[in-house]
């Protein structure tokens, strides 16, 4: 008996991704088992979903399209209704005129294409992506649940609830306070959940001139999702304003507050951000998720050589250590880590944080406020009379902060904090420049370390590949590192949202200080003279700590090179 995929497996032997010979064998064992023989194929991992999809495409005469790497306009979603485009699995494309293109799975179900001809009265063109692609774009457009955002967006724009009402706790003219449920509430608590279940590290809300545009922020890059009508603007924020414990009057300035929640009963903090924009106010929520603060040495991406010195290192009874990198490299992340392995009964750790990001238990932490005069320096000054035995400072950013903080690591404490530089051995140039002498720079550090974050490549649709002869002389490979190497790329598949990344990991620099780099930083030799002599004593740059990692199929080629600058020999 013939099955209805049989066409495509002899396109699949057509195209070369099969032979005869493979085919054969599991074509007898399908017939026997009533079962067609593609279904088989991919069962046993014998082709993937994204061939299937190059043979229906080729077969059929069909553009492929990659859903992941488009931004699709709000007009052209809304030419498909919710109900066809989740009950047909198709995503409108483009639209032109009364011609409308339509990303499928399947373009050989003509009944299908005829019934949406029908329905949505307009001439279709047809474009084949794979059904990892048409569920993730479904969920980014319309919304993942029947009572997602995208669902509750629909249902305040169709008019089958009441919109413009004031957010709860705020009491109308005549004195009425506004019910909890107010859809205004849900949809704001909603785009909070969605963007904790997406693993958002923040939520951009951003007043344009004609739209409300909301973005979340997932592995580092920004993803624009369905946004609501321009008119919830004022209310939507209104309710995000008083949530945060800001004033609602005042709109001139900008304002900070926080908001704690619960998700699926796991408590959520978010550090909210108010900011006045040409048109309306616009909202940034960092969400803070304490799992990340568990993550052991392996999991913030270091290696076993890595890891050991790095250990090594933060057991050291004083000293300081400083990590640098630009804003958003994980720099906090990784010193709230270390607190964390170091965190025992026998120590007394405090920091001084601006602001406290995490709440730590066991850790005593200090709010900076500069208008009440407590300041990084004058806690600083304070924390010492404390006797800790660590001390955690958020970041040095004057002489009067670094002073304090290299003279407490001299005088027996272990002192942690953060620089904003772009390699390791730029900090001991950022120090002197500063203000702080050489020879306290020299004996006071113990280790610099840089570091960058990298996306790592989805396990579920991870596959081999080849870099580009560009990507390769950009990470300096030779022959026998290629040889051994094993590139892994992903695939796109609905665990990573089609992007073929989940998940970052940090790419590490450690400027270990010995007797030798000690002796060049009291010489204040230039930064690039001790960035040399530093590769020289067995430091791994940036770029070749990614390299190894890429090599090892964590991460991808392009990832690295994005994420670091070229080694000058």
């Amino acid at each position: 008996m013939a099955g209805k995929d049989d066409y495509l497996v002899d396109k699949l032997i057509e195209l070369g991704y099969v032979t005869a010979e493979q085919v054969e064998p599991l074509q007898a064992e399908a017939e026997a088992a009533g079962r067609g023989v593609l279904e088989l194929m991919l069962e046993r991992h014998v082709v993937d979903p994204a061939t299937v999809t190059l043979a229906k495409a080729s077969h059929f005469g069909v553009e492929i399209i990659n859903l992941a790497g488009m931004k699709l306009e709000d007009e052209v979603i809304s030419s498909v209704p919710r109900h066809i485009a989740k009950r047909y699995r198709v995503v409108p494309v483009f639209r032109h005129g009364n011609s409308l293109v339509l990303a499928m799975s399947d373009p050989s179900d003509l009944s299908t294409i005829d019934s949406l001809h029908h329905l949505l009265k307009a001439d279709l063109e047809i474009r084949v992506t794979s059904e990892e692609e048409i569920e993730a774009a479904l969920n980014q457009y319309y919304g993942a649940a029947e009572d997602g955002v995208g669902k509750m967006i629909q249902d305040i724009t169709e008019g089958e609830v009441e919109i413009g009402a004031p957010a709860a706790g705020m009491e109308t003219d005549d004195g009425a306070t506004v019910d909890a449920d107010a859809p205004i509430i849900k949809l704001v608590n909603s785009v909070i959940v969605d963007a904790f279940k997406m693993r958002a590290s923040d939520i951009h809300l951003e007043p344009l001139s004609k739209t409300f545009r909301v973005r979340y922020r997932i592995d580092g890059v920004l993803h624009e999702m369905k946004a609501p009508p321009k008119r919830l603007q004022l209310s939507i924020i209104s309710r995000l304003k008083i949530q945060s414990n800001m004033s609602i009057a005042e709109k001139r300035i900008p304002q900070d507050g926080r908001i704690q929640t619960s998700v699926g009963g796991k408590m959520i903090d978010l550090r909210v951000s108010c900011l006045p924009t040409n048109h309306g106010e616009s909202i940034v929520m960092r969400i803070l998720d304490k799992e990340g603060l568990r993550l052991g040495l392996p999991e913030l991406g270091f290696f076993t050589d890595d890891q050991q010195t790095f250990e090594r290192l933060i057991g050291m009874p004083d000293g300081i250590l400083l990590v640098t990198g630009p804003t958003g490299s994980g720099k906090s992340t990784t010193l709230y880590s270390v607190l964390n392995f170091i965190n025992r009964p026998d120590r007394k750790i405090i920091t001084v944080e601006d602001p406290v990001e995490y709440q730590m238990s066991g850790i005593n932490q200090v709010q900076v406020n500069e208008k009440a005069g407590l300041t990084f320096a004058a806690a600083l000054r304070s924390m010492l009379r404390q006797a800790p035995n660590v001390i955690m400072v958020g970041e040095i950013r004057d002489l009067e902060t670094a002073s304090i903080a290299i003279n407490a690591s001299l005088t027996g404490h272990l002192v942690f904090s953060t620089l904003h530089t772009n390699d390791a051995p730029s900090a001991v140039t950022r120090l002197i420049d500063i203000g702080v002498k050489p020879f306290l720079v020299a004996s006071s550090s113990r280790a610099l370390m840089a570091q960058r974050l990298v996306r790592k490549v989805c396990r579920k649709c991870a596959a081999p590949y080849q870099p580009t002869e560009s990507e390769l002389k950009m990470l300096n490979l030779d022959t026998a590192r290629l040889e051994k190497a094993t590139f892994r790329r992903g695939q796109g598949c609905a665990n990573c949202n089609g992007t073929g990344y989940r998940g970052r990991m940090g790419i590490f620099e450690i400027f270990v200080i010995d007797d030798e780099a000690r002796k060049l930083i009291y010489e204040k030799v230039s930064s690039s003279t001790l960035r040399q002599r530093a590769r020289e004593m067995g430091m791994r740059t940036l770029r070749e700590d990614g390299t190894r990692k890429a090599i090892a199929g964590l991460t991808t080629a392009d990832e690295v090179i994005k994420a670091t600058v070229g080694d000058v020999d």
